[in-house]
């Protein structure tokens, strides 16, 4: 196992979903459980199922400075970017370590594949992109962190994490090894991935997409509702005295099993559970609260299920909240990282959206209510396709 490392101390963090704009609309919808998702608007052609669509987003204009980088994801970078004041942390942070110091690494699965898809939808009579869709950095996995990176002004390592699902909680572990490294002094990490049209369709042709709002480990569930969303936290080493929430430890693993499916026995989950314990110096009684991966999907939900009854004492409470926000992709690490802060803040446990009646492999931890308790030490599940797996612990000093 890893050894124990030095925590981190968490300066600023903000999130953007169909749930809300920021943090207090995050806490406002997890408290009152307003889903944020609806019926398929967005699609082309007619299909069947309720996604997590951000408003706003196609009609948000960039600054003029960045026009060249306008398309619907970074469009939902920027204004994830502008809640919670987080752009001017962000800058304060560059400020003072001075933008060779700062380190940018975002996780991402469909970059701006959108924008791909609108140029050739788009093509002129000589077969070439319109001219607004013709900046090359608009259509290769690193438009999201070349967008970041020239918004920002930094010129320190900029890195995108591209694991699928769990792309966006990697980031915090790559930000620890720089860090700790001594490679940088402060690290923005984040993720942001939009709705698009292969993503739809993608997920559908694999019969992974529920026609109605997805319900996780529910009994009769019926696959996921995909989202979009942008979230960021700014990291620095921690200091005695701080008040900061921390990150603990981080476990990354790797199925080798199946393109899409997990381990049967969910074996790279527990390794990384097992490794997340271990760097943060915690057992698995020490952990109070889990935001699981909890896709709805048949096979993620049975297989994390049986794992969490396995793994952790019946006082740990555990729930996925992708109810309130749709499976959000390569955003879904920071999302539910931002989530798991919200929780540790407000001492708030939220529930499971939309699920009625619990899957029988769930075992006590798992519960559909919002609860209130105190909370220490928090863990948050990201499983990716590939078997790419992350989990992070968090607590407070």
């Amino acid at each position: 196992m890893p050894a124990r490392i030095n925590p981190l101390g968490i300066h600023a963090y903000t999130a953007t979903s169909a749930a809300g704009e920021g943090v207090a609309a995050h806490t406002h919808a997890l408290r009152e459980r307003i889903g944020g998702l609806r019926p398929n608007d967005f699609t082309r052609a007619p299909m069947q199922c309720w996604i997590g669509r951000v408003s706003g987003v196609d009609t948000l204009q960039l600054p003029e400075s960045l026009a060249a980088f306008d398309c619907r994801n970074n469009r939902l970078a920027w204004l994830g970017l502008n809640q919670d004041s987080f752009i001017d942390h962000a800058r304060a942070a560059i400020e003072r370590f001075g933008a060779t110091r700062v380190a940018l690494i975002l996780g991402t699965s469909t970059a701006s594949i959108g924008a791909t898809e609108q140029g050739y939808r788009e093509l002129d009579a000589a077969g070439n992109f319109p001219p607004v869709l013709r900046e090359p950095s608009l259509h290769n996995p690193n438009s999201l962190v070349h967008f970041v990176q020239r918004a920002l002004g930094l010129r320190g390592p900029c890195v995108t994490v591209s694991t699928a699902c769990s792309s966006s909680a990697k980031v915090f572990a790559q930000a620890e090894r720089m860090l700790r490294a001594g490679i940088v002094d402060a690290a923005i990490v984040g993720g942001v991935d939009s709705l698009c049209d292969s993503v739809l369709y993608g997920f559908g042709s694999l019969e992974l997409v529920s026609p109605e709002p997805c319900r996780p480990f529910d009994a009769a569930r019926r696959g996921i509702s995909i989202g979009e969303a942008a979230g960021f936290a700014l990291l620095q080493l921690a200091h005695d005295g701080d008040e900061l929430p921390r990150l603990l430890g981080y476990g990354e693993s790797s199925d080798a099993f199946h393109m899409s499916s997990p381990h049967p026995e969910g074996l790279g989950a527990r390794l990384a559970i097992d490794a997340a314990l271990a760097r943060a110096g915690l057992a698995a009684g020490d952990i109070d609260y889990i935001n699981l991966h909890g896709t709805a999907s048949q096979k993620n939900d049975e297989v994390e299920a049986a794992l969490i009854a396995s793994m952790f004492p019946a006082h740990t409470t555990a729930s996925s909240t992708k109810g309130w926000t749709g499976h959000t992709l390569g955003a879904a690490g920071i999302v539910e990282a931002v989530i798991s802060l919200l929780a540790l803040e407000h001492r708030f446990v939220p529930g499971i959206l939309n699920s009625t009646e619990l899957d029988s492999l769930c075992g006590p931890q798992i519960h559909l209510e919002n609860r209130m308790q105190p909370l220490r030490h928090v863990l948050s599940n990201s499983f990716g396709f590939g078997g790419n797996n992350c989990v992070l612990a968090f607590g407070r000093a």
